[in-house]
């Protein structure tokens, strides 16, 4: 009993020798090598240097799904493919292939019009479920060049959009195309690049009043196979339609903005898209950087503008523009009470009106402040 009481006497001395020590080493001897007194002593020194202090770190393993087909699987059963071929009854038409949306379910098909129009074409629209329809062309807005077509279905599955002022640069995105003769998905990952809030759709170097403005662009590849085709991220949502406008022979590609999209199908649901007004300029949207390199009054707005400096090729004859006098150099800063920035431009103010609305434009013409009434 008396040997058992002095090995276990011992083994505590041994135990608390050896966590002391360590304390020591850990501890004690680190910090009194970083006294004046203590400093001089190397072989403090040494202990301390000897010191490895382990931190306990955790890796959080995030998968990254790499199939962009899952990824965009809701959109899938509202992507049509539409053929064009000529009303004629030659063996072999002409046949042109583009993408389209289902945007309700009664059978209102959208598409980009440069995808699927051609001069007295006849259209075959085929659903995801490979139903093959009959499809009659209604009508291609102006503004942002969408063509609306209809089929005799029901209870098909229409598209849903995401709101695309809520998207940011960077992120990643899917564009989604069936221009094959033969249902067949075409898939194209990659990323939202620019957001050009003053690009406009018109084909020439200078802005329309009457075309869309601001759009996305992404930088995936091949994207003329996706033209009238939705671009959705990666949570599955519609953020786009990729379009294209030709300028300089040259083909550019974009993607219009779903909430823009949807002001444009409300309007085709409303049967108001043969009411677009018109004003007829071309002119510059005005950032801070351009307004100061040519000493403008005003940092915002609309420049009436021509590069030749022609008044008649920077306001169409006969338009709304020129019956209420407006001038080449006017800059329009305020559509019936709104003011242009780069959220509200011309355009989009002007598409929310009709034919023959009457309007209070406020303008700069020599820095002077004028109210002018147009008649659209």
């Amino acid at each position: 009993m008396q040997k058992t009481k002095k090995v276990f006497f011992i083994l505590a001395i041994i135990l608390i020798g050896g966590l002391s020590g360590i304390a020591a080493n850990r501890y004690v001897f680190p910090r009194l090598a970083t006294t004046k007194f203590f400093a001089k002593y190397e072989f403090l020194k040494k202990l301390s240097t000897d010191v490895t202090v382990i931190n306990k770190t955790e890796q959080i393993y995030v998968k990254d799904d790499t199939s962009i087909g899952k990824t965009a699987g809701q959109v899938l059963s509202s992507v049509v493919s539409i053929t064009s071929y000529e009303a004629t009854e030659k063996k072999n038409p002409i046949l042109k292939n583009g993408t389209g949306m289902i945007v309700t379910s009664d059978g209102l098909l959208m598409t980009y019009a440069s995808a699927i129009i051609t001069e007295n074409a006849r259209y075959k629209v085929t659903t995801d479920n490979r139903n093959v329809y009959d499809a009659t062309l209604l009508e291609v807005d102006s503004y942002s060049n969408l063509a609306f077509l209809k089929i005799n279905a029901s209870n098909l599955s229409a598209a849903s959009f995401a709101n695309s002022d809520e998207v940011q640069l960077g992120e990643k995105t899917i564009a989604i195309g069936n221009a094959s003769p033969e249902y067949s998905t075409a898939f194209a990952s990659g990323i939202l690049s620019s957001i050009d809030e003053y690009y406009n759709l018109s084909e020439k170097t200078v802005a329309s009043s009457e075309k869309l403005e601001g759009i996305f662009s992404i930088d995936s590849s091949l994207q003329n196979l996706f033209v009238g085709g939705p671009v959705v991220d990666y949570s599955g949502q519609i953020i786009g339609i990729t379009g294209m406008v030709t300028r300089d022979n040259k083909e550019h590609f974009f993607q219009i903005p779903s909430n823009k999209v949807k002001l444009v199908i409300d309007k085709e649901i409303k049967k108001e898209l043969g009411t677009n007004c018109t004003l007829g300029i071309y002119y510059l949207p005005l950032t801070k950087t351009y307004a100061a390199i040519n000493n403008l009054a005003s940092e915002s707005g609309a420049l009436i503008y021509s590069p030749s400096g022609q008044q008649g090729l920077a306001i169409i004859a006969n338009s709304s523009a020129a019956n209420a006098g407006l001038r080449i150099n006017d800059i329009i800063t305020e559509v019936a009470g709104e003011k242009i920035d780069s959220r509200k431009t011309l355009p989009s103010l002007l598409y929310k009106y009709k034919k023959g609305d009457k309007l209070e434009f406020i303008i700069l013409r020599n820095s002077e402040e004028l109210k002018i009434e147009v008649q659209l």
